[in-house]
């Protein structure tokens, strides 16, 4: 639930950003932004509203009979309770009329992670007298900026997903040249005990793929359908875990079974050095104290994997947010690919960099660091990157 130091921060924010208020919405879950944010738990099936106004007091617009969700919402702040339609209506008009506003809207859907508004809702808002706004960078600044003790753990976690994924290709190589190849699938399985061996936790995956079945950027392994890793053979491993009260990690690293073929030294150098471009754009930027959008770095890698002849092969985003709202977090995204993204990279915030290229039916590179933003410097995680190909 909002608490008045919360409060205090968004206030300030809103000055910042010369807003008089956000107002929060949401109806049976839709906006989870909303949700997480003032931390509503429980059964709520009407639609509410929350006005944060720049100064002043909060207020809740709730339904008179789902009551129990806002048993800790303070004394001090108005409870509006509504039954009827008009008298909910009434009281987001008295929040917002002849007021400029944020709300969990992108112009053009530019945004998707932060469009949760309906039509109709942004339609009576509007219709009330507000000018709204997107909340995008509000989002940013309260969901996605880690704490210290999310950073600390976040770099531990880094470097041991690191070891884990060589110690992985160590198995998979050794496996092949001793004529009992490992599958994807058991390799899997073995990451995952190293998982729980340190602590970590993962909601689904990790990844191991290799050759053709890299191509696939969201390939699952299974036991019904072994692939055998062996000598020739590309491997994607591809890892994220957490440690409790952390913040995740989630990297991918190549390695090649047996020496490279120069096609596959040509793909890996187009995504490894794609990835430093977008690096490189972000330390620049950042050095210089001018503002840099996700968009932007998405751009950077994109021109070297055009300039190599493989753009058609990179078919996603640069890199995701990753913030406490979730590995696919709801802070800004690398990409100007599938989405428009526009928000600034705030001090704090963190994210994945991983360009990648899938040519199918033949093979599948991606390369996958994390960084945050410390300040006017970005740092990278794991410390030190994979620069080759690893070959076992």
């Amino acid at each position: 639930m909002l608490t008045p130091a919360t409060i205090e921060a968004l206030q300030g924010a809103l000055r910042d950003a010369s807003l008089d208020g956000w107002l929060l919405y949401d109806f049976r879950g839709i906006n989870t932004i909303s949700r997480g944010l003032v931390g509503i738990e429980g059964f709520v099936s009407r639609r509410w509203f929350v006005w944060v106004p720049a100064s002043g007091t909060p207020m809740a617009i709730t339904h008179v009979i789902e009551q129990a969700p806002w048993g800790a919402w303070p004394a001090a702040w108005e409870n509006h309770r509504y039954s009827a339609w008009p008298d909910l209506e009434a009281a987001v008009a008295r929040c917002v009329k002849g007021r400029r506003i944020a709300m969990e809207y992108s112009p053009g859907d530019a945004v998707p992670y932060v469009d949760y508004i309906p039509a109709g809702v942004l339609e009576m808002v509007r219709a009330a007298g507000a000018t709204v706004v997107s909340s995008g960078d509000l989002v940013t600044r309260f969901l996605a900026v880690w704490t210290d003790a999310q950073r600390a753990a976040h770099v531990v976690a880094a470097e041991q997903l690191k070891t884990i994924a060589y110690a992985a290709f160590d198995r998979a190589g050794a496996a092949a040249r001793a004529g009992a190849p490992t599958t994807e699938y058991a390799l899997t399985e073995w990451i995952k005990g190293e998982f729980a061996t340190l602590g970590l936790a993962t909601d689904h995956g990790p990844n191991v793929s290799a050759t053709e079945n890299a191509a696939n950027p969201h390939y699952d392994p299974s036991p019904e359908h072994p692939r055998f890793l062996k000598d020739g053979d590309i491997v994607l491993i591809d890892l994220w875990a957490v440690a409790p009260g952390g913040m995740w990690a989630d990297q991918t690293y190549m390695a090649s079974i047996g020496a490279p073929s120069a096609r596959a030294v040509t793909v890996w150098n187009a995504v490894r050095d794609a990835r430093d471009a977008a690096i490189a754009l972000l330390r620049e930027r950042l050095a210089s104290g001018a503002p840099v959008r996700g968009g932007e770095a998405d751009d950077a890698a994109r021109a070297v994997i055009t300039a190599r002849g493989f753009g058609e092969y990179f078919t996603h985003r640069t890199g995701h947010s990753i913030d406490a709202s979730g590995l696919h977090g709801s802070g800004a995204h690398l990409d100007n690919l599938e989405t428009r993204e526009e928000r600034v990279l705030l001090p704090g915030v963190g994210f994945s960099i991983e360009p990648g290229i899938y040519i199918a039916g033949e093979i599948g590179m991606r390369t996958e660091v994390n960084a945050y933003l410390d300040g006017r410097t970005l740092v990278v995680t794991p410390a030190e990157p994979q620069m080759e190909l690893y070959v076992v």
